[in-house]
């Protein structure tokens, strides 16, 4: 993949975080996944679930998948989107941010998600600086969507606790060069307004757990993004399993199966 086409695509990406319409992002994690996701007229962008994709080599999440492996995944993910861009779930940098990033973009990946599972906020930003770098090093305006765990990874924190936090972070990480900060958690419509308004509109990216506001809401509150991580992966399974049961229970494959593969 030639470095024009990546950057084209890469701005093509940076575009639909910042127009007004909510960027929706339905979550893949291998070549057919993706395949089937890309098909779909109203896809303007795929992005990987680093947790499905560990899931699909047997490995648990949190880079216990070699960084090669699962780039080699998100190379055939790349492919099948065609000229879709795709944002990579790179976890949080495997030890060196900007030479993660690097390889990903070698493989065509023209954003990103990274976490700072909450390092020290120093160490957080050199990290976004490093990503931003790489991009421009390759030539890319690489689309980084600055994942703090403020939330997430907060244990029993209270709001005045994880809210602030994930406020001065996500500030940081824009102030750095980010396009975007994901904030992933149960956010209720009070939560997302108050990090729209410490971040300025399109700038939060959200996940669609149970809770979050729809997305008509999410758009008119100004949510730049939401995807739905490793839960696309888990409906696939589940319709998996539901007929694993009813082929054992003496029935066949659901009626209105489409052949998809």
């Amino acid at each position: 993949m030639g470095a024009v086409n990546s950057a084209e695509k890469a701005a093509r990406l940076r575009q639909l975080h910042e127009d007004p319409e909510l960027l929706v992002l339905v979550n893949v994690w291998d070549a057919v996944s993706a395949t089937v996701v890309a098909g779909e007229p109203q896809t303007k962008a795929l992005a990987t679930a680093g947790h499905s994709i560990a899931s699909t080599f047997g490995y648990g999440d949190g880079e216990q998948i070699p960084l090669d492996l699962a780039l080699s995944l998100v190379e055939r993910i790349v492919v099948a989107a065609g000229d879709l861009p795709v944002s990579a779930d790179l976890d949080g940098g495997y030890g060196n941010a900007g030479e993660t990033v690097r390889k990903a973009i070698g493989v065509g990946v023209v954003g990103a998600n990274v976490e700072d599972r909450l390092r020290p906020l120093a160490e957080s930003v050199a990290n976004v600086e490093a990503i931003v770098a790489a991009g421009e090093a390759e030539g890319v305006p690489f689309v980084l969507n600055a994942r703090t765990d403020a939330l997430a990874k907060g244990g029993d924190r209270g709001r005045d606790v994880w809210l602030p936090d994930a406020v001065e972070r996500g500030k940081a990480y824009l102030a750095a060069g980010a396009t975007t900060v994901f904030v992933p958690g149960p956010l209720d419509e009070d939560a997302v307004v108050q990090l729209v308004d410490a971040f300025g509109p399109q700038k939060l990216s959200v996940i669609g757990f149970p809770g979050v506001p729809d997305q008509a809401r999410l758009a008119d509150l100004g949510v730049a993004r939401i995807t739905y991580g490793p839960l696309t992966q888990r409906v696939a399974l589940t319709a998996l399993q539901d007929a694993a049961r009813g082929i054992y229970a003496g029935g066949g494959i659901p009626e209105g199966t489409r052949p998809l593969n």
